[in-house]
């Protein structure tokens, strides 16, 4: 018999659910694409108490646009990920530089850990911002 799992996480935009006055929930797939997220875009140091959490590949968008950094970038996600988020397991991470943008493209494949989904991808563009 498949197990399932049901995954909730605040909302990172802290709004107020219009009926109940609690905070809004964010559920399953979309509670993990956010943690990713948040998870990623962390600077190693940023967080209180924490200072180990993060991957640290802002640092990483300020050295050269090219394959290898672009393989450094996908180590720091790999680590990351596999470290902080039990709740998947990695299936693949491919981060291409794009020269016309001036980022990366990065592109996570992972299934979800204690359930039958299909397998789940989340797609994003890092680029330097100052």
């Amino acid at each position: 018999m498949p197990t399932f799992q049901t995954f909730k996480d605040l909302s990172i935009t802290f709004k107020k659910h219009p009926v109940s006055d609690d905070l809004v929930q964010v559920k399953d797939k979309a509670a993990i694409f956010q943690s990713i997220t948040a998870l990623l875009m962390t600077n190693k140091g940023e967080r209180p108490f924490k200072p180990d959490l993060g991957s640290g590949i802002r640092e990483s968008l300020f050295e050269p646009l090219d394959y290898a950094t672009g393989g450094l970038i996908r180590g720091q996600v790999i680590d990351c990920i596999n470290r902080y988020e039990p709740r998947i397991s990695l299936d693949n991470v491919i981060v291409e530089p794009d020269d016309l943008n001036n980022g990366y493209n990065v592109e996570i494949f992972f299934t979800i850990v204690g359930r039958d989904d299909t397998p789940e991808a989340v797609e994003f563009f890092l680029e330097r911002t100052r």
